[in-house]
């Protein structure tokens, strides 16, 4: 890969074979002998486009198989790792669409959660989050893409949603 250092190069390289795109600071942690050049090296490897930033503490490794650096990830993985896989869930049109209540296909993802609020672009994906309680929470269901979980709002609330919007 051009333009990356042995260093960047030897992280890359493990993350790809042991197959943790979606990966931690601990992770690599080994590789780096300070937590400054850990910082540096993440923020070397953002700008270069070879990771991109999900939360504080996670990150998403950008397959070698894209050769332009361009990725697109299934939105609804990328949120679930970036929220940890708790305390959060994917309402609105997205799950609307989802669930085949809606054709809309939505141009952002509606999260709902009780730790933060606002936008957040990441992949060319804008989430927008949404403040709620513990108790809407529970009432989301868990799926799945392939083998990866996701929490979504179930059907029957949806519909309910669907009708208020009618």
């Amino acid at each position: 890969m051009k333009g990356l250092s042995s260093k960047e190069m030897e992280i890359v390289s493990y993350l790809e074979f042991e197959k943790k795109y979606f990966f931690k600071r601990e992770d690599i942690k080994g590789f780096l002998p300070s937590y400054n050049q850990m910082r540096h090296t993440l923020h070397k490897l953002i700008k270069k486009g070879r990771i991109i930033s999900l939360s504080r503490n996670k990150y998403y490794l950008v397959p070698i198989k894209a050769k332009s650096g361009k990725w697109a990830e299934d939105s609804f993985m990328l949120i679930d790792e970036a929220m940890n896989g708790k305390d959060y869930f994917i309402g609105g049109w997205a799950a609307a669409n989802y669930w085949k209540l809606s054709d809309q296909v939505p141009m952002r993802i509606d999260v709902y959660t009780t730790k933060r609020q606002g936008r957040k672009s990441i992949m060319s994906t804008s989430f927008i989050f949404h403040r709620t309680s513990k108790k809407r929470i529970e009432k989301a269901v868990i799926e799945k893409i392939g083998e990866h979980p996701f929490r979504i709002m179930n059907r029957a609330e949806m519909k309910k949603w669907m009708r208020k919007r009618k």
